[in-house]
This record gives structure tokens, sequence and C-alpha cells, in this order.
């Protein structure tokens, strides 16, 4: 009847077991252990299904272990509950004087106490289902126990019964001593029905109070009639405000744009600027830009990064002074860097590399400084940063490079518009990023078309609308030849965003505009509905570019997300060669400090390179990764 019966501990460690059946139940054990047991998800039942399998179980936490059985689900076993607690006593009797430390160290000799426990509990269910079954009574089924709820209920309802009974007894009967009253005739019933018609009729005199009482009745009655009138709240408006709250259309004085910062038009011409590098020392002064709002927000840069390379040094901290003990003439060995190669691990996980990464980054150090004469700290210290930097440069170095200025500038040779789908989850800056790169574009004199497919997120149209408009007031028509520079195309929200994107690239081959930049909405990796969408908006259109944005906030979920987007549009593409993740915006690098470790891993993981990297809020915040930035921030 039992195919499996298993003792592991709550961490999945197995300590003992039993196959009847000798097929492989890892994975519907290890399904209980991450959706049940280690969640916390223990159901009063302790039964968990999984396929055509089901798994009674018996938790102990004196011992800190799991006793389950595994059986067919269509089989009903009533003896499990029994078998279960009986082998958990039988398995306390052997082995509850054993130390906690050595529990996972011996071998577990459980099969004889095993077999008694199971046929004594066969033998029970058998003879107790000879029995014949008694009825049960009502306090014994599970209608009687269906919730708390109804018995408190059923026991509020019995008082107020009889105060019912009571309350609809009329007036006690005539005695028998008094007589009974003579039938009535008809002309009798006839008077007296008359009468009462007379009186009805015939207006009488109240006094002032029963007077009072009449208007006070009659303004009841009208009261109730009309209603009860809906509260007015304050600044709660009505159907009349729905006009000056509908933002779906622009109003004449939203165009005229009171503030325009010119200063960010033209700062952005030719190709992305690189991360800033902090050097180790000062380096000479910037040329003059003429604007001395920048000239002092520089000069303050440049004291705070001074201030913080002071405070290293003063703290002597860093990756390099784990070598600082090696010093002398001689070869270095592995035996010798081993030590300070585990710190530098450490050190680059601390700064959010992903552990497998770092481990690479140390042995191709170690392979760098194995088997080399060392002199001095500073000669260390010089072969450590070379070879960490070379290791980098293979990491962050693309397969493919991407050149948007190039490529776009060959497909309007071509006569088609340049395409880019923007992807990722919620919430990482796909927007915003999108009218940067666009800003960008425009600066180098492309005209671009924004196709607002995100269809589902409120306000995600009248975004783009009003980074439309910023844009076009930065670079109107009358400076680029009567050319519109940017426009958007929209279809509202609830359509379909695979149709939005082919008639927007229609449209932009038709009326001759350089790029086309596709926005999609926010979706989490694991969503299937959602992620066949993006593949289906990407196979349908087949754009030239896919880029996938993601945080630089999130460490390694992002490669994960990455990973989980790639898989998900090769799966539910049918195309032999799907089109997947070209490259990465990552967002929100100002933020993350010295901890750029989510740069290398997903580079590292994925074989995507970084195209663009968002450092602020403005349009002309956007750059192009840099290495020689990535390893001054992991020397830290």
């Amino acid at each position: 009847m039992l195919d499996f019966v298993v003792i592991f501990t709550k961490g999945g460690v197995v300590l003992w077991n039993s196959n009847e059946s000798g097929k492989s139940y890892a994975s519907c054990i290890n399904s209980l252990i991450r959706g049940v047991i280690l969640e916390e998800r223990n159901t009063e039942s302790k039964y968990f299904e999984e396929d055509h399998l089901a798994v009674q179980f018996k938790l102990d936490n004196e011992l800190d272990v799991v006793y389950a059985a595994v059986f067919q689900k269509v089989i009903k076993l009533n003896y499990l509950d029994n078998f279960l607690a009986e082998m958990q006593s039988a398995f306390h009797e052997k082995y509850s004087g054993i130390a906690a430390q050595e529990r996972l160290a011996i071998d577990y000799e459980f099969e004889q106490e095993f077999r008694m426990v199971l046929s004594a509990a066969e033998e029970a269910s058998l003879k107790q289902g000879k029995v014949p079954k008694a009825m049960r009574s009502y306090n014994e089924s599970q209608k009687s126990k269906k919730t708390v709820a109804s018995m408190i209920q059923d026991d509020k309802k019995a008082p107020n019964a009889v105060e019912k009974r009571v309350n609809i007894q009329e007036s006690p009967p005539a005695s028998k001593s008094q007589p009974a009253s003579p039938p009535r005739s008809t002309e009798d019933i006839i008077q007296e029905n008359r009468r009462k018609l007379r009186e009805k009729l015939t207006p009488t005199k109240k006094g002032s109070g029963e007077a009072k009482t009449t208007r006070q009745s009659t303004v009841d009655k009208e009261r109730e009639k009309a209603g009860k009138k809906p509260r007015v709240w304050d600044l709660g408006g009505n159907s009349k405000d729905a006009v000056l709250l509908d933002r779906s259309k622009d109003a004449p004085e939203d165009v005229q744009l009171q503030t325009i910062n010119n200063e960010l038009v033209g700062t952005m011409q030719g190709s992305i600027r690189d991360l800033d590098v902090e050097s180790d020392t000062d380096g000479s002064d910037s040329e003059s830009s003429g604007d001395s709002g920048l000239e002092e927000k520089q000069q303050k840069q440049r004291q705070t990064q001074q201030q913080q390379r002071n405070q290293r040094k003063a703290k002597g901290g860093g990756l390099l002074s784990y070598f600082k003990g090696i010093v002398g003439a001689k070869t270095m060995t592995l035996s010798d860097l081993q030590p300070a190669l585990e710190k530098m691990r450490d050190h680059l996980i601390s700064k959010n590399v992903a552990s497998e990464i770092a481990a690479k980054l140390c042995d191709s150090v170690a392979t760098s400084l194995e088997g080399k004469q060392m002199g001095t700290f500073d000669s260390i210290a010089n072969m450590v940063k070379e070879a960490l930097t070379q290791s980098l440069v293979r990491i962050l170095s693309p397969k493919r490079r991407i050149d948007i200025i190039r490529d776009a500038l060959e497909s309007k040779r071509n006569g088609r518009p340049y395409t880019i789908i923007f992807c990722g989850v919620n919430g990482v800056g796909k927007s915003t990023n999108l009218a940067k790169i666009c800003f960008w574009l425009i600066e180098n004199d492309f005209n671009v078309l924004i196709a607002a497919c995100d269809t589902f997120r409120a306000g995600a149209v009248e975004q783009l609308r009003t980074h439309t408009r910023h844009l076009n007031a930065l670079h109107p028509a009358e400076k680029h030849k009567q050319r519109t520079m940017v426009q958007l195309y929209e279809k509202g929200y609830g359509k379909d965003a695979a149709g939005i994107a082919m008639e927007a690239i229609k449209y932009a081959h038709d009326t001759k505009v350089d790029v086309v930049l596709v926005d999609t909405a926010g979706r989490m990796q694991d969503n299937e509905p959602l992620m066949r969408s993006l593949s289906k908006l990407i196979k349908v259109n087949n754009p030239d570019l896919v880029l996938f944005v993601g945080e630089a906030l999130v460490g390694n979920e992002a490669v994960d997300q990455l990973v989980k987007f790639n898989q998900s549009l090769a799966d539910y593409s049918s195309n032999e060669n799907p089109h997947i993740i070209d490259g990465i915006v990552l967002t929100k690098f100002d933020t993350i400090d010295d901890k750029v470790g989510a740069a290398i891993s997903m580079t590292y993981i994925t074989g995507q390179p970084i195209v663009f990297v968002g450092t602020g809020q403005t349009y002309a915040d956007l750059k192009a990764i840099n290495v020689n930035a990535v390893v001054n921030s992991l020397m830290k």
C-alpha cells in the first residue's frame, strides 16, 4: 500500500527511508519541503498532494525531524495517522538519547521497528473494518462543527425565540363564569357599519396636542417619501467636474511651458559619455565651462571625493590592503596568496558581486600573480589592480557591440525606421529612461516616434505625452527645418500592445520617421500570460533592438529577472531563432554608491552588454558603462 516511507530533517537531510516500489520520489518530497515545511504552511490534516501522489506527514519538533508516507492518491488509507504516531514513538524510543550534533553522522537501522509498526497498524485497520459501523449522532458529525460562528449564533437564538413566544400571546380568553354575548342579526351589523362610516366622514374637533401630533406625523411621512438625502462632502466634486478633471487631452494652458531648461540642449551630442572615474590622486583642474553654477557643483564634488579618499586612507581599508602582508623579494605561490584571495572574495561579495563570479575573479587574479617575483607592496598593488582590470574587461566586454547611432543611420539610408523595444518588471523606470534615450537621439538630429504600448498602467500614456511636450519644447521644430522631433502614437488603454506597435512602425515608415521607441507594460518574470504577450509583440514587429530595463538596486535579483525574461522569450516564440534580449539598461545607478556588483553579475551570467546606465533624474543623466569606474568602486 505504501510506496515510500521516509524520515528526514526539516532541512531536507534523509535519515532513513523504505522504498517498496523502487521508484524515485525525490521531487515529491522536495516539493513538500519547499511548499509546506520551509514556508510553514502546515495544514491541520498534515496532507500534501502532487500529481498522482499523496503524502501524509507528521512533524516532530523535539528531534526536529519529519515522518512522511507516500502513496497513490486514489487509495484511501485510514490507518496512516496511527501508523505515523507509532513510528514516531518507536523512533523516539531508539534514538532520542543521541546528541543533536551527532544525529547526522550515524547510520539509522530502523527497518525492523518499521515493519513491526506497519504490520500492527494494518492489522488494527482490518479489525476495525470488520466491525459493523454504528450510526453517528448529530454532535459527532462534521455538520455540527462546521463553523464557530454558527455555534455562537445558535446559542443566541434560543432566548429570543422564548421572548417571541411570550410576546405574541394575546389577552387571556373570557372566563367560563362570564355569559357569552348573544349572536347579532344582519340588520344590527348593517347599522353598526353605517354608524362607523358617519363617524369617519364627520370632522371632529381635536386638541392642540393632537394637532401637533398630526403635523409631526405628516412631516415624518413626507420625510419617508423623500428618502435620505446623500451627504455632500467638501471638495468631493460631482459629475459636472468630470470635464475639468479629464486629462486625456492637453489643455491650452498646459501646452505653454513656464520654464524650459535650455541648459540641457547640446549636452548629449555624439556618443554617450562614460561613467565618471574617481582617481586616487588629485587631478588638474577641469577646463572652465563658463557656467558658475556648474563650476561650484564640480568643486563641491571634488571636495567630497577628496574627503572620502582621506577617510579611506586613514582607515587603511580597501581591497589592496589585504595584500600588505605579502612583501619581500620572493616568488609568489598559491599558498601565499590564498588567505588574501579569500578576503578578496568576501570583499567582492560585499560589493554585491555574485559569489560564483567573485570566485572566478579571485582565480583570475591568482593565475596572474602565481609564479611572479614581487619586491614591494606598490608592485603587488599594481599587479592586483592590473589582473582585476583584465578580468573585468573580459567580463564586461560584450559579445556584440551595439552602436545605435550607426545602426539608425544605416536604417535611415535603407528607408525604414530603426525600432527599439523596452521591456522589464514594474517600476524600474522604462518610460523615464526611454525619454532620456529619446533626448539623446534628437540631440543627434534623429526624429523619434514613441509608441505608447503600455495600455494597462493608469497614467502611462499621459506620462509619455508630458515627456513628448517637454522634449519638443527643448527642440522646437523651428530649429530642425520645421521637423517635429518627437511624436507620440497612442490608442488609449485596454488595446492590444502588439497591434499598436505594428501600426506605429507602419506610420513611422509612411511619415519618414527615423527611430521608433516602443514602451511596454511592466510585468513580473513569472507571469506567463504577460510574458506570452511580450513574446508576441517582439515576434510580430521584429525590432532591431530589445533592451531589458533593470534596477541596480535589486542586486542579484536582476540576474534572475534577466535570465527568466530571456528564457520566456525563447520558450513562447514559435520561431526557430527567437529574438531575445539584446542589451541592458541599468537604472538608478546613482543610488548604489560603490555596490556595482549587479552590473558585473548581469553581464557575466547573461553575456549581454550594458548599453546605458541611468545616473539621475534629468534627460542628460545617461551614461555608458566604464570598466575603470567599476574597478575603482571595487577597490574601495
